[in-house]
């Protein structure tokens, strides 16, 4: 990695022997969805198998550089004693962050509510971290992570706050960032084959939030973004309703595990209604459906929370009041994100 200042780190810096994720073009599932075309951003193909990496390893580098003062990762590496990381997580921003400390030279003790599938936990002990289980939700997980960095037990590197100002998660939002960089090169450059409606997924918001933001303003902009999430775990849709975080009731469970939240993040959704996004909800037999169809119509292996772009696309598409209402007819172009690889290809 070349010699770059901590303070301005970005994710292209921390990745060895960079390549962009491809943009796949999927006729077949264009033709299913009655639209002009879709395309799909394989961020499967990310080191560590998901986007997370993007934002969890430049906002934890970051923390590490204002905590400490060092400049640079090597000065980070030969220092005598480093805080140690912690964040909560469903799997893959703790994975992310874990990596981020491993690099860096010291630990990262991840929070991990008791739902998360075992492979998730298993990855993140192989590369270091400690995980620390708990009993409710994902959302629980952030306040006893949140406690356990205020009473000195290492330094949070969360990926959802409650300030809308928050650096650390508008350091994670950076780093995902990349993803519309690469895209603003990926695309086409005529106005007729940009993407007219952006489905993303959203946990807390964060992705959804740094795409809207990362993809205004240039070559591709798309009219209409749409978060979709499950509907037993719909923050960000009462969010932008209220226009402030509420907490959703239930037990939020839901097979799209990295999408079990229940809080939006205030910076993502201060962004998000800069941008006037809207949001659905899926079911559970969609969100399982998808993992399917994105395979039978060409798209990587991937779980119900790297699929969910597509099921919120194909239950707006299925539906003529929801096409009306979202602007989805023969002509539109679609951009999806595919999160994460299958959990099989990761074990």
């Amino acid at each position: 990695m070349k010699t770059t200042s901590l303070h301005h780190i970005q994710a292209s810096d921390l990745l060895n022997a960079y390549q962009a994720t491809d943009l796949l073009d999927l006729p077949q599932m264009a033709a299913a969805a009655r639209v002009r075309r879709v395309l799909v951003k394989a961020e499967n193909q990310r080191p560590l198998g998901n986007f997370k990496v993007l934002g969890g390893m430049v906002a934890a580098l970051r923390a590490l550089a204002r905590a400490t003062g060092k400049a640079t990762l090597e000065e980070l590496q030969t220092a005598t004693r480093l805080p140690r990381l912690i964040c909560a997580s469903d799997g893959n921003h703790g994975l992310a962050v874990t990596a981020a400390a491993k690099r860096a030279g010291t630990k990262a003790i991840i929070y991990l509510p008791e739902g998360v599938a075992a492979t998730r936990a298993e990855r993140i002990q192989h590369l270091g971290g400690e995980v620390v289980w708990i009993k409710g939700s994902y959302d629980e997980a952030v306040l006893q992570a949140a406690a356990a960095a205020s009473s000195g037990a290492g330094l949070l590197v969360a990926d959802t706050s409650a300030d809308p100002h928050d650096i650390v998660v508008q350091d994670v939002m950076d780093g995902y960032g990349l993803i519309c960089t690469e895209l603003q090169q990926q695309l086409p450059t005529e106005l007729a084959q940009r993407p007219s409606h952006l489905f993303i997924q959203a946990g807390v918001g964060g992705l959804a939030a740094a795409m809207a933001q990362g993809l205004r303003g240039g070559m591709c902009d798309p009219r209409r973004i749409i978060a979709v999430e499950p509907a037993s775990a719909a923050c960000v849709s009462l969010a932008l309703q209220a226009g402030s975080p509420i907490n959703v009731t239930g037990d939020l469970d839901t097979s799209a595990q990295m999408l079990s939240c229940g809080l939006a993040s205030a910076p993502a959704l201060a962004i998000l209604l800069q941008h006037q996004a809207s949001a659905i909800s899926v079911s559970e037999a969609q969100l399982q459906a998808a993992i399917s169809i994105m395979q039978t119509y060409g798209g990587p292996a991937s779980t119900a929370s790297g699929c969910a772009g597509l099921a919120g696309l194909l239950h707006v598409a299925a539906d003529p009041a929801l096409r009306a209402e979202h602007g989805i007819d023969g002509d539109s172009c679609v951009l999806l994100v595919v999160t994460e690889g299958a959990l099989s290809a990761l074990e």
